[in-house]
């Protein structure tokens, strides 16, 4: 719990890594360890998990500026760039991220890979309007779209009420901020799952123990 001290304010990524550092620092409030800490969640599981704790949430409106965000990544490349958001909350974690002073990643090293999008899908979220449109422009881009749906077949929704899309790429994304301009000059695509220079530092656990890589740049 290096990265947190008292009187920290924190962004709380989401998925199945974080929940295990909520877990941590929940204990560490309860315990007296540390105190005054603030938190602002990155989706409704983390809000609802982070109260169950016993940690204090407030909102980026009250809170605009944070000394740090811990997330987790589905992928990590030798630059330390990401692709994030097959916890369906890539929107939130990346505005989260955004305004925190620094962007703390864990993983295990099975996250880790050369390039990007190799072991993975890019997620992708949308505004349902001409969702469909979308894909079939997705799909000019050298990948294979298809919206992510829940199991009765319907189309999965963010905590914002928007679709989420997931696109492969086969040989993985060769030029990742290339891919980032053309998605973000896209009218009705919200936010992509790239996280590109954002990362300060990833810390990976595996059976050897935890190191920490920090980006070359």
């Amino acid at each position: 719990m290096r990265f947190v001290g008292s009187g920290t304010t924190i962004g709380l990524g989401s998925g199945s890594t974080m929940s295990y550092f909520i877990r941590e620092l929940g204990g560490q409030l309860r315990s007296g360890t540390l105190r005054d800490v603030l938190a602002v969640p990155t989706s409704k599981q983390t809000a609802q998990l982070a109260s169950s704790e016993g940690i204090p949430l407030t909102t980026l409106d009250d809170q605009p500026q944070l000394d740090i965000a811990i997330d987790g990544a589905d992928e990590v490349d030798a630059d330390l760039n990401l692709i994030k958001g097959l916890g369906k909350a890539l929107l939130r974690e990346k505005v989260v991220a955004k305004h925190a002073k620094s962007l703390v990643i864990i993983v295990d090293s099975s996250k880790l890979a050369p390039i990007l999008g190799t072991r993975v899908p890019l997620p992708l979220e949308l505004v349902p309007f001409a969702a469909i449109a979308q894909l079939h422009w997705l799909r000019g881009l050298g990948c294979r779209s298809e919206l992510w749906k829940d199991e009765d077949n319907e189309p999965l929704l963010t905590d914002n009420g928007n679709y989420l899309a997931r696109c492969w790429f086969e040989d993985g994304i060769v030029d990742p901020d290339l891919l980032a301009g053309h998605l973000e000059g896209r009218p009705g695509i919200l936010e992509h799952g790239l996280f590109l220079n954002m990362a300060k530092l990833v810390v990976v656990a595996d059976e050897h123990g935890v190191r920490e890589l920090e980006p070359s740049r």
